[in-house]
């Protein structure tokens, strides 16, 4: 799982449906990452590479089409 600033709460992949590189410093999980895709206010569609979300331009957010830093998990 990792926080999404976009939508300010969890999102999580489930392997083996995701592939893993097996980073947890640079993690990249292919293919995106779509939640609540049949709605579009609250749709969020990501890919994660790199360490790096990339959200794409359907997602609801002010982070549709920005690519941020995954950031550090608060326990």
């Amino acid at each position: 799982m990792f926080h999404c600033p976009g939508c300010q709460c969890g999102h999580g992949f489930h392997v083996p449906h995701w592939s893993f590189n097996g980073s947890l410093d640079a993690p990249t999980f292919s293919p995106s990452l779509l939640c609540n895709g049949h709605d579009s206010a609250t749709r969020c569609h990501s890919f994660v590479r790199d360490g790096k979300i990339q959200f794409l331009g359907d997602c609801y957010h002010s982070l549709a089409g920005k690519t941020v830093d995954i950031p550090d998990w608060e326990e």
